[in-house]
């Protein structure tokens, strides 16, 4: 493969297994630009629970959500901080990370014309290539042929613990640990048994478990994988 062509990198795995975070590192350190495609279901997840789309009991009025997406516009800000999720022209970073969008993006995220409206956007972000995309079906559905696949793991536990620091971090002190893992135990089983687009490993992706890995050696593990396929 040509050095100077851009590729596309797709980065799929369970919720809270820090695909963003290392996709967003290795985008930086590569001049690639970053898309989060599970900010863009939490960004419609908001606009549905803000829309009183989202009835008693967690479920969602599918109709009214469908007859609404041709006005959700969704897109990212490069910020002082990294990037910033944009709702119709509106900042919701903050917003889409909260516990009660967590709560709520699963059951979103399963109906049919709300994939293929993202999807559609996802692809067509990925156009000009040199991206780096992260979520539960980049490898599968929205980019099959991306020359590098990465699919990350790591047990329900580890995962919720790092999403609970990261929300103590923020300074969401009320969620706790058991909230945070009951969330992402659920969420799992919705990723994995919906019938649109269910995560599962692209037969051609490279395994990742980065339970017992540092930021950094998670890091250089991506670089020497995005130079062993662009450097082919």
């Amino acid at each position: 493969m040509d050095n100077n062509k851009k590729i596309i990198i797709a980065i799929d795995g369970f919720s809270s297994s820090g695909k963003s975070t290392m996709a967003k590192e290795l985008a930086r350190r590569i001049g690639y630009r970053y898309i989060d495609s599970g900010a863009m279901y939490r960004a419609v997840t908001l606009y549905a629970l803000e829309h009183g789309m989202i009835l008693d009991g967690g479920n969602v009025d599918t109709t009214a959500l469908t007859a609404a997406l041709d006005d959700i516009r969704i897109d990212f800000q490069p910020c002082a901080d990294g990037q910033h999720t944009l709702l119709n022209g509106r900042d919701v970073e903050k917003e889409i990370r909260s516990l009660r969008v967590s709560s709520s993006v699963s059951p979103v995220a399963v109906i049919p014309a709300v994939r293929h409206a993202l999807v559609a956007q996802q692809q067509a972000f990925g156009k000009e290539r040199g991206i780096v995309m992260d979520g539960r079906d980049i490898g599968t559905t929205v980019f099959p042929d991306a020359e590098l696949k990465i699919y990350v793991n790591a047990p329900a536990e580890t995962r919720a613990r790092r999403r609970w620091l990261e929300l103590q971090q923020k300074g969401d002190t009320d969620t706790t640990y058991e909230q945070v893992l009951e969330n992402v135990v659920s969420r799992d089983h919705i990723d994995m048994t919906r019938e649109e687009s269910p995560l599962r490993r692209a037969d051609d992706a490279v395994d990742l478990d980065n339970s017992d890995m540092s930021i950094e050696q998670q890091n250089a593990w991506l670089i020497d994988q995005y130079n062993r396929v662009a450097g082919a």
